[in-house]
Order: C-alpha cells, then sequence, then structure tokens
C-alpha cells in the first residue's frame, strides 16, 4: 500500500495531478478541495489512496487526511465507487458534507451528480452515528505540531488506535509534559493514558 507520494508536480488539472518519482509518472486522481491546495506548489506531499480493480489500478490523492478518511468512509457504503466520492469531495468540502450526512440533509448530498436519493440515504444511515461521535470530539486542535507529534499519533494509529483516540492522547500528554520532545517519550505517556 502507498501511503503517500511527494515529489514535483509535473502535471495539474482539476481532476488530476502528476508527480515526479525518480523518473517515473505517478497519476494520482483529485478532488477540487485538494487541487485547490496545489495548484500554486511545484513540489507537493499527497496523501494516497490506491484502488485496485480487474481492469484497472488507479491513485487518488489527497491534501490532508481528514479528505482521505471521508473518501474512505464513502466508498466503503454500497453504490459509492471512489469516483462518485470523488465528485462529493469535489462539489462539498470535507466539513460541509459531514454537516450534510449528520444533519441528514438529503437534498443536498443529492444535489451532488450521479447520487441520487436512495444513494443519499444510505450514506447518511451508514455515516450519520459514526460521523457524530467523530466530530463530537473533533475539536481537539494541537497547535503547533511537531515532526515528533505526528510521528507519535501515527505510531498510535499503526497500533490500533483510532485517530481520534490517538489526538485525544497525546493533545493530554502535551497539555501535562509540555517539556516531551521525543516520539517515544509521547508515544509512552500517551499509551498510558489510553
Amino acid at each position: 500500500m502507498i501511503e503517500y507520494i511527494k515529489g514535483p508536480i509535473t502535471y495539474k488539472s482539476p481532476t488530476y495531478i502528476v508527480i515526479d518519482i525518480m523518473g517515473m509518472g505517478y497519476n494520482l486522481n483529485i478532488s477540487l478541495q485538494t487541487y485547490e491546495k496545489v495548484v500554486n506548489l511545484q513540489e507537493c506531499r499527497l496523501l494516497t489512496h490506491q484502488v485496485i480493480k480487474e481492469d484497472a489500478h488507479q491513485l487518488f490523492g489527497f491534501f490532508d487526511e481528514e479528505e482521505r478518511v471521508l473518501f474512505r468512509q464513502l466508498i466503503s457504503i454500497s453504490g459509492v465507487g471512489p469516483n462518485t466520492a470523488r465528485m462529493m469531495l469535489s462539489s462539498l468540502s470535507p466539513e460541509e458534507l459531514k454537516h450534510a450526512i449528520i444533519s441528514g440533509d438529503i437534498s443536498l448530498i443529492k444535489s451532488v451528480k450521479g447520487v441520487g436519493p436512495k444513494t443519499a440515504q444510505r450514506i447518511i444511515i451508514e455515516l450519520q452515528d459514526s460521523l457524530k461521535k467523530t466530530t463530537a470530539g473533533e475539536m481537539i486542535v494541537i497547535t503547533g505540531k511537531t515532526k515528533a507529534v505526528e510521528e507519535a499519533m501515527a505510531a498510535m494509529q499503526t497500533l490500533g488506535f483510532q485517530r481520534l483516540q490517538a489526538e485525544k492522547a497525546v493533545s493530554t500528554v502535551l497539555k501535562n509534559y509540555p517539556e516531551l520532545q521525543s516520539v517515544e517519550e509521547l508515544l509512552k505517556q500517551a499509551l498510558k493514558l489510553i
């Protein structure tokens, strides 16, 4: 599994970009949200999701983790493929889409091209509860995220903890022990809290 791709952008359009990695161009399908963030960049790092089908291997690129998580949640729903999920994330920001799902706004969701009323209802039914749980605690903002903080949270996710759990634990550790700087110490203290 390819986690991310980082390198110079050799081509960009609103639907895909090509990133050159040691002479090999990787084509990544992107949403308009991601395009807006990379349009003025010469080089970038995109998180990826790979979709393998009988007739195609596709890479989807995301500027941030929030968009990738929402994309993965959407494609887990029967009737929502990767291109429909990308269309939804192009038409609505992740925040708007989450709000529409949580509030049960079928008309906004079905306003996206390719999403009918049945699919909109299915999206709401299957994602509403999980999004309510995560957005309630999503106000955790770790200011000045350092590389150590990011690595500690990634390590916790690798160990099987949800991103929200990892953020809460690391946030609490940083409040209690602001002097901690190493990944190992952050991880050790965060694991004690869970």
